[in-house]
């Protein structure tokens, strides 16, 4: 991956050397754990994610009532959890530690910390001998055997910037001394923590790729996940496994539409419609779903359907997917042939094969199904953030994986919608009055530096930034 990515070993050095806690945060990714320790902190947070019930020896299970509060201060990774042991009903309250591997807690000498006297579980991916200075009152949980069982989730999907961080204060941050006027520098780090972020994804869906016998399937599957965006990924990947790629090949576009629509239990009442157009079409939709009634799959999925800008809408959404995946043509095998293309021509080119395919004219004129059509405003099926978007997460990692993307393909990534999580690390470090462009707007990598730098420093700063390893790193 060094050919695609050669500046993310500067990052790499300089972001396990400025301080010990961060190392211990990324080792995981260099022991068969393509992820971060903050996943597995998502995922027993949030109960979407975390096992209903962790099995105990002795036939006893552990129910997790409460997970306690996040720790963004020294000590264990949640303070004050309560779990509930089966048979005899009884409560265990105490804090909780999260680790990569069982021995990582004897590996950080936890065992010698006051801090971690009231740890009452040690939650772990991978499951193991417990770390031998583990005290036996405390708990062991593997989370690594009952997430794979579940092929609604991928630890991809999870939204490392949603979950609880500190609130930073309004005034001037120290880093921004040392890059507001110096955006070479600034630049510099950017393009650095980039690369190493999108190192990462590659890394990642290169290990998928080895697991999985169906790169099609995968791609599709990723591709599903990015359409829903981050409140309806998991019901996107679910659909992904209940309509395979392979059902979709060669259907027309409204066939495979109305057969995604079917399983995700999303086809409109024709009396919803406002307009004959749309009701001819939504009763089309109806009849070729009946068609296929025996193949549709059974269960609900969990659709977040309110607060959502209509743009977002899982029916939107799946239009695309329809688009992108039904007939003769194979989109991965397309985006492959791209490959001889030099870095800022392939981006251009896979754009265009994107906006070829999502050209449907009953979508162009209108956002729902309810809303009356208007020709005079066309909208496109995606917008070219949220492209930009699955461009940077999902094909161009795949590409990398796969060892068939144009080596310069990375600087030339388009810019994406900028989030709140890099307004707010580009305020902390350029401060409040500096201009976007000079820094980061126009390049999709730089904003990737960005995130990657809220994830690793912002994220989990001091409520003054005190001791924040990116500061002392800017001093030296």
């Amino acid at each position: 991956m060094e050919i695609y990515f050669p500046y993310a070993s500067a990052y790499e050095r300089w972001l396990h050397g400025v301080k010990d806690g961060l190392q211990e945060r990324h080792q995981g990714y260099h022991a068969g754990f393509p992820w971060s320790e903050r996943h597995l902190q998502c995922l027993w947070f949030d109960a979407r994610y975390r096992p209903a019930v962790f099995p105990l020896p002795n036939n006893e299970t552990v129910t997790v009532l409460d997970p306690g509060v996040w720790n963004l201060e020294a000590g264990p990774d949640f303070l004050n959890a309560t779990l509930l042991i089966q048979p005899g009903a009884r409560h265990l309250r105490g804090d909780v530690e999260v680790h990569v591997h069982p021995s990582d807690w004897d590996l950080h000498q936890h065992s010698s910390d006051k801090a971690y006297e009231n740890v009452v579980a040690h939650v772990t991916w991978f499951a193991g001998p417990r770390a031998k200075s583990l005290a036996d009152r405390v708990l062991s949980l593997g989370l690594e055997e009952p997430i794979l069982a579940r092929r609604d989730i991928s630890l991809d999907d999870i939204d490392l910037k949603a979950y609880p961080h500190s609130v930073l204060p309004t005034t001037p941050r120290p880093c921004e001394a040392f890059l507001k006027n110096d955006p070479c520098k600034a630049r510099e780090l950017l393009q650095a923590a980039g690369h190493y972020r999108l190192q990462s994804k590659t890394a990642r869906l290169r290990a998928r790729l080895q697991e999985s016998g169906d790169r099609h399937q995968l791609f599709y599957e990723e591709v599903m996940a990015a359409l829903g965006y981050k409140h309806n990924q998991q019901a996107f990947r679910t659909l992904a496994g209940r309509v395979p790629a392979g059902q979709l090949k060669g259907l027309s576009r409204e066939l495979a539409f109305a057969k995604l629509l079917a399983a995700g239990r999303l086809l409109a009442d024709p009396e919803d419609v406002v307009d004959e157009e749309g009701r001819r079409m939504v009763r089309m939709l109806w009849d070729l779903a009946w068609k296929q009634a025996g193949e549709v799959p059974e269960g609900e999925l969990k659709w977040q359907l309110h607060n959502l800008r209509p743009q977002n809408t899982p029916v939107r959404r799946l239009a695309v997917a329809a688009t992108l995946f039904s007939g003769l043509r194979d989109l991965l095998h397309d985006i492959e042939q791209l490959a001889s293309a030099g870095g800022e021509t392939w981006f251009t080119r896979v754009r265009e094969r994107l906006t070829l395919n999502m050209a449907w004219p009953f979508w162009n004129q209108r956002l729902t199904f309810a809303s009356p059509p208007d020709s005079t405003h066309p909208h496109a099926l995606l917008g070219e953030g949220r492209s930009a978007a699955i461009i940077t997460n999902v094909i161009l990692p795949f590409m990398a994986a796969e060892g068939v993307l144009p080596e310069e393909a990375v600087q030339y990534l388009p810019p994406e919608d900028i989030s709140s999580p890099m307004r707010l690390t580009a305020l902390h470090l350029f401060g409040r009055d500096h201009n976007p462009a000079a820094f980061y707007a126009d390049n999709g990598l730089l904003e990737q530096g960005l995130i990657q730098i809220h994830l690793d420093f912002c994220l989990n700063a001091a409520s003054n930034c005190e001791g924040c390893a990116l500061c002392t790193a800017l001093c030296m």
